[in-house]
């Protein structure tokens, strides 16, 4: 199958790029059914290796910023994933990164800045906020309610 040997060719490739290069072959294709494949066949682009955590302040300093106590700094962050029949779906974690405890796990199809909103103020009740928060500066995080929330109930990102 022409799928599997340019996936095995060209290792480092996704289904989108394999899609244009069928195309390119001549092949009629469309990237959804490619994709379909893709998964039916179990075929995975191998990860790269995943860059160090930030570790200083969201103000443009040079402090290095590593935990001290519980409640000191937290981290969150989206996992996606796939279930067995290749629906896509994400999983927003918090973690307090003293003590490593998982403070949540929402899990959904979609995510948004307002879910991020409603787990954080859930969490602040109960465990209060802490001083700082750090994410991965995805868009559900940088969005400005929710940088001007934290701001307001005074955590540092």
């Amino acid at each position: 199958m022409a799928i599997i040997r340019l996936a095995s060719q060209y290792g480092r490739y996704g289904y989108r790029r394999i899609t244009a290069m069928l195309r390119a072959e001549g092949w009629v294709v469309n990237h959804k059914r490619v994709e379909r494949i893709w998964w039916r066949e179990g075929l995975k682009v191998p990860k790269k290796q995943p860059k160090r955590g930030r570790l200083w302040l969201n103000d443009g300093s040079c402090i290095r910023l590593r935990p001290s106590w519980p409640n000191h700094v937290w981290a969150y962050d989206f996992v996606q994933a796939r279930t067995h029949n290749g629906r896509a779906f994400r999983m927003l974690t918090v973690i307090d990164e003293f003590s490593r405890e998982c403070l949540a796990i929402l899990v959904a199809r979609r995510l948004r800045s307002d879910d991020v909103l409603h787990l954080l103020a859930d969490l602040f009740a109960d465990k209060g906020p802490p001083d700082h928060i750090r994410s991965d500066n995805g868009s559900e995080f940088t969005a400005k309610t929710v940088r001007a929330w934290l701001g307001r109930i005074g955590v540092k990102t």
